[in-house]
């Protein structure tokens, strides 16, 4: 590749992924603007980006703009940095303004907290919706079908038949862990370092649906010598369900609600050890792999597949930035709302004082965490 080729491809690559977090940002800054504007705050500026402002437009009260970093973005509200307003500035005056953010009702600030990551799950859940409606590939019979969590096809003597899985169980948990959907089963079934599980079932006995606990099912496991990871190896097939309208949205509702439950777990992997530094990917990380999802899109061998690989990867990334944002962790929206919830139950709020040094003290562990995990991305690229 020329050294222009190559230069051209990076900065597509950096283009995708600005675009990428983007929309994400957006979605979630706009879901904070709205509601703030639903219960009548006066909403001073709405950012996409951070730092230096590039342009900007609007004449009313609410001023909008776009900022050099492509990094994230904020809805700036009246009074949010006063007494409750759960911010970091200490010294930020009281205002009189009776549309100042501090001013409005816990659950109303309650709500416009909260709506950020509830406008990135609902964009997870529009998007799984594209996904599984247009970008699924029908089979030779014209019919397009979605992979369900009962086991149609196995086979025969297969290690995981002869410790007790049959065909027909509909699997319920793996490990104790519910199993939304086929996207549970396989993150769930590789997430092993011997390749025996407990499995509850539901299995048809005698005419009558029961649920069967499976103490121990067995997978054979081979080793990949180019990961240093051992792979588990599928015996079985899982059912197939024929595309509708219901199946549609119930499959993108399964899915998403599996997303969740996977960024949860894997934030108790995190903090538990079970995954380390190297496991974990930041902006720079992140830059890599929407680059490679959205040239590997271009180079499919169907649109369908490159497609669905870029919007898979979306609702990924917006659920889990939805997610962690209602983590309660000082500087993020669940740790303000951890204080609004306090106030709501105590009638009293915490001295704005005392909350800035806590989001402050929050906000630098969170750009130190940023900074060392980028620091990982960059040693992995080389």
């Amino acid at each position: 590749m020329s050294i222009i080729a190559s230069i051209l491809l990076t900065v597509f690559r950096l283009l995708a992924a600005v675009l990428v977090f983007g929309v994400i940002v957006v979605i979630h800054e706009w879901g904070h603007f709205i509601v703030a504007k639903l219960t009548d705050v006066q909403v001073n500026e709405f950012a996409i980006g951070m730092g230096p402002k590039l342009f900007g437009w609007g004449k009313g009260e609410t001023k909008y703009s776009v900022r050099l970093l492509p990094i994230g973005g904020y809805c700036a509200m009246e009074g949010e940095d006063a007494a409750g307003g759960g911010q970091v500035n200490t010294e930020a005056p009281v205002t009189d303004n009776p549309r100042a953010f501090y001013r409005k009702k816990v659950w109303q600030r309650m709500l416009i907290t909260v709506a950020g990551a509830a406008m990135n799950l609902v964009l997870g859940f529009a998007i799984l919706l594209a996904y599984f409606g247009v970008c699924t590939i029908p089979s030779a019979s014209g019919n397009t079908y979605y992979a369900g969590t009962a086991i149609s096809w196995q086979e025969e003597n297969s290690v995981s038949a002869k410790s007790g899985l049959q065909v027909g169980d509909t699997i319920l948990r793996i490990d104790n862990k519910r199993v939304y959907s086929v996207f549970d089963i396989q993150s769930l079934l590789q997430d092993s370092d011997d390749g025996v599980f407990e499995m509850l079932v539901r299995r048809t006995v005698d005419g009558n649906e029961q649920e069967i606990v499976l103490p121990a099912v067995q997978f054979t496991r081979t080793y990949n010598e180019e990961t240093g990871r051992h792979i588990l190896q599928y015996d079985f097939k899982v059912n197939a369900i024929e595309q509708t309208v219901w199946s549609t949205i119930t499959q993108a509702a399964r899915t998403e609600c599996s997303v969740a439950v996977t960024v949860w777990r894997s934030l108790g992997g995190i903090l538990t050890g079970k995954y380390g530094l190297n496991d974990l990917s930041g902006p720079v990380g992140t830059v890599d792999i929407i680059g490679d999802t959205v040239a590997g899109a271009l180079n499919a061998e169907r649109w369908q597949i490159g497609l669905g690989d870029v919007l898979i990867l979306i609702a990924l990334l917006t659920v889990n930035v939805g997610i962690f944002n209602l983590l309660p962790i000082p500087a993020l929206d669940g740790g303000r709302l951890l204080f609004l919830i306090w106030e709501g139950i105590t009638r009293k709020p915490v001295p704005p004082k005392y909350e800035a040094i806590v989001h402050a003290v929050g906000l630098v562990l969170l750009l130190l965490l940023i900074a060392v995990v980028t620091f990982s991305d960059v040693l992995k690229l080389f």
